[in-house]
């Protein structure tokens, strides 16, 4: 519990502490796949955001990965605060040299929610300051694992397109129509490397994964740019299974 409370306090995917925050990057899923048959689950957070990801792969080279993260930090004492969830999917391809390097690249194509309300900032009209929005994000996350009998590192790079719509509601936050400011910034290139180390037995392991997002079109957007997931992976083979 130590060390989800420690990583609540770097990030998730909404963040309500001093202003509104539009984007906060899930974790990767890095499925380190040797052979036809591997499966990949992990459970993952840090206290304010909570994953499920699964993957399998279908041949020796092609794999298809699925992500949900469901973001919902404590509201603040003052009742701002907010909510927002992610969906991905898509298709992978993988590649293992020896029986301890592995390559592997995924396209995921996701799509969410964000909300943000301040009801700290409400008005004399009695309206409650609010903000919510759809997203859609498209990524391409290759990555390089190394693989020990009890530890394993992987290093990724998730490269984003992230893009809202139906953006409506009336939060003004420091003077800045917050509408406006994200119909003004609703297209957004993203570069995301991740580090993930798991520890464990040859199937089960506890996992940790750190990672930062670099906002290429817009340095100053109002997002978190680094996290700190812990969670735990089960990696196996369905032909290990007796039926």
């Amino acid at each position: 519990m130590k060390l989800f409370k420690i990583a609540a306090v770097l990030c998730s995917f909404v963040v309500f502490a001093c202003s509104p925050k539009y984007y906060i990057p899930n974790s990767h899923q890095v499925t380190m796949f040797t052979e036809q048959g591997d499966v990949n689950l992990a459970l993952s957070g840090d206290g304010n955001q909570y994953e499920i990801q699964a993957a399998y792969a279908m041949t020796d080279l092609f794999s298809a990965a699925a992500n949900f993260s469901r973001f919902s930090p404590n509201d603040q004492d003052n009742g701002d605060g907010g909510s927002g969830w992610l969906f991905e999917a898509g298709p992978g391809f993988y590649k293992s040299f020896g029986d301890d390097l592995v390559f592997e690249t995924y396209a995921l194509l996701g799509f969410g929610s964000v909300e943000n309300y301040f009801p700290s900032k409400m008005d004399s009209m009695n309206l409650e300051p609010n903000i919510e929005a759809t997203a859609i994000r498209f990524a391409l996350q290759p990555g390089i694992s190394k693989l020990y009998n009890r530890f394993s590192i992987g290093v990724s790079t998730r490269l984003s397109s992230l893009n809202y719509a139906n953006i409506k509601g009336n939060l003004f936050f420091d003077g800045i129509n917050q509408v406006t400011y994200l119909e003004e910034n609703k297209s957004n290139f993203l570069i995301e490397p991740a580090i993930t180390a798991r520890f464990g037995t040859e199937k089960v392991r506890a996992q940790a994964q750190y990672g930062f997002s670099v906002n290429a079109s817009n340095k100053e957007f109002l997002q978190n740019r680094q996290y700190l997931s812990i969670g735990l992976n089960i990696n196996m083979n369905l032909g290990d299974i007796d039926l």
